[in-house]
This record gives structure tokens, C-alpha cells and sequence, in this order.
């Protein structure tokens, strides 16, 4: 029986590999992607009803939200699995290293936008709790860019995409201007004591998530151009 040694958890176990089923080495690549693509769908779906928790203050939302990230994280440990089974084969050749190793990247990015999308929920039970709102900013405007701009990170990827990748790099700075207006807007409101500074400080936790969310498109966007420019057109589109 064969084993694949891996941290999960903080620990590094020892896997057996008997319950992998004996497939090409393309036909894995093709799962991976494919798992890839759902768990990117999950995450920005994720992200999307966290915001709309955040807006309405529903409580309920952001419990469901918090609740959908173990099927993410399952898929997360799934695709670094097969990766890894897939990088110790030596039937592996450059440009198949080269798109598994990006994939591990990814997977880490994306996964840490449904953990924000967790601790944008969890900003909410603490408004909720100060009988707080959250209209304070236009959080409407900045999650619709950082979502856009994520989505279009996956784009680039699955097209291998140069433009896609180019557009996300030019939001980038408008989410960074949109947020440090905001950050001041709700620094204005906490000098004024007309409103809980324990409900606006979980307002601005929230709206760092929210930026953050378009941090982690960026490093997806990176990631991709880096692998278009070293494998070129030894790579296909995902299909």
C-alpha cells in the first residue's frame, strides 16, 4: 500500500493511497480543476451572502454562511490530496509541475476568502448584539469590485487569460481608494458617540475582510499571469 505524507491540521500524517481510483494522469488534472472551480464558486457565493448578512444584519444568513465553509474546507484538503499524488509521479513532466504547484497556490487563496466571508458573518452577531447597523458605508459598492474582481481571478485561470488578469490588477486600486475612504467615514462616526463604537469597530473589521477579499483576487491574478508567462501554450483552458 502506498502513502503520501501531508499537514492537515498542524500535523503531518501519513495517507493511504489505496482509496485513490486508478485514472490517467489527465483525468486527474481534469478533477482538480474542476474541484478547483467549485470550490471558488462556493467561496465567492459565500462571500456574496456574507455581505448581504452584513447589510440586512441578518443574524440567520450569517449562521448559514458560517455553516457552508466545512464543505469549502473539504474540498480544499481534497484538491491538495490529489495534487500531491499527482506531483510524486514520475509520468509528471515540467509543465504538469508547474500547473500543480499553482493550483496548491490558489487553493490557498481562495480557501482564506471563505474564511473571510466567516469572519464577516461573525462581525455580524457582534452588530447584531450592540443593536448596531451597518450604514454607516457603501458596503455595497466595495464588495461588488472585490467580488467582481475575484471572479474575474478565476476567469483568468480557467481561460488562461493575460487580459482577465490584467483587469483585475487595474480594480486593485480602486478598492484600496474606496477603502480608505470608508475606514475615515467610520473613524468620523466614532468621534461623534452617536452610535455603539463596539458595533462600528466590528463595521471596520468587516470592511478589512471585505478589502482583503480583493488582496487575495490580486495574488490569484499574479499567480496565473506567472504561470502563462513560464508554460505558455503547453497549457490548455479548463474544460
Amino acid at each position: 500500500m502506498g502513502y503520501i505524507s501531508l499537514f492537515q491540521d498542524g500535523v503531518l500524517r501519513n495517507l493511504a493511497l489505496e482509496n485513490i481510483p486508478e485514472q490517467s494522469f489527465s483525468e486527474m488534472i481534469r478533477r482538480i480543476e474542476h474541484d478547483l472551480l467549485e470550490m471558488s464558486s462556493r467561496s465567492e457565493l459565500m462571500f456574496q451572502r456574507s455581505v448581504d448578512a452584513l447589510k440586512r444584519i441578518d443574524g440567520d444568513l450569517a449562521e448559514e454562511v458560517i455553516a457552508s465553509d466545512s464543505k469549502v474546507d473539504t474540498i480544499d484538503r481534497r484538491i491538495e490530496t490529489q495534487c500531491l499524488v499527482l506531483l510524486r509521479d514520475s509520468a509528471a513532466s515540467s509543465s504538469d509541475i508547474l500547473l500543480l504547484g499553482t493550483v496548491l497556490k490558489l487553493i490557498t487563496d481562495i480557501e482564506r476568502v471563505a474564511d473571510l466571508a466567516v469572519d464577516i458573518s461573525q462581525c455580524v452577531a457582534g452588530i447584531e448584539g450592540e443593536l448596531g447597523a451597518s450604514g454607516a458605508v457603501d458596503l455595497h459598492s466595495i464588495s461588488e469590485v472585490a467580488r467582481a474582481m475575484f471572479h474575474l481571478s478565476i476567469e483568468a485561470y480557467v481561460r488562461r487569460d493575460s487580459v482577465a488578469v490584467t483587469k483585475v490588477l487595474d480594480l486593485e486600486n480602486q478598492v484600496d481608494a474606496m477603502f480608505r475612504e470608508m475606514k475615515t467615514q467610520i473613524y468620523d462616526r466614532m468621534r461623534t458617540a452617536e452610535e455603539s463604537p463596539v458595533a462600528l469597530s466590528h463595521l471596520l473589521i468587516a470592511l478589512h475582510d471585505i478589502e482583503r477579499v480583493a488582496d487575495h483576487a490580486v495574488n490569484i491574478a499574479e499567480r496565473v499571469q506567472n504561470l502563462i508567462d513560464q508554460v505558455g501554450a503547453d497549457i490548455s483552458p479548463v474544460k
